[in-house]
């Protein structure tokens, strides 16, 4: 992180704070539509994607500002995915369960960040 001094660094915790608070809630909202652990895996998966996309857009077009990526990434991402919450639900399954929801969120977490690789490289070659 370079300095930019005291207000950027205020600005930028501003920004993350902003962001989770509409990520936890968003969170929240997503656990009261679905059943566990379809909540959890869903918030991951769209997270995966997402991020994916933020991160490889930086990379390929810099077309989102740095203080929307804080907020985006930082803030709302990563507050709307939950690793406590994933690994206390597999816990609580069954052994069988258990391995699908792992294998389940890995996977698909995976394919969503490469999704969202995919809609960036889509984007900075039709910016093109």
């Amino acid at each position: 992180m370079t300095d930019r001094g005291p207000l950027a660094t205020v600005e930028s915790l501003a920004l993350v704070a902003l962001g989770g608070f509409a990520g936890a809630n968003a969170r929240y909202v997503s656990g009261l539509a679905l059943p566990v652990p379809w909540a959890t895996l869903s918030v991951n998966v769209v997270g995966s994607a997402l991020l994916g996309f933020v991160l490889y857009e930086e990379a390929y077009l810099g077309a989102f500002s740095r203080q929307f990526r804080v907020a985006l990434g930082t803030g709302f991402l990563s507050s709307l995915t939950t690793y406590s919450t994933f690994a206390v639900e597999t816990a609580s399954l069954s052994p069988g369960l258990a391995l699908v929801n792992v294998l389940g969120n890995y996977a698909l977490g995976f394919a969503g960040v490469a999704l969202g690789r995919w809609a960036a490289l889509s984007v900075a070659g039709a910016a093109k």
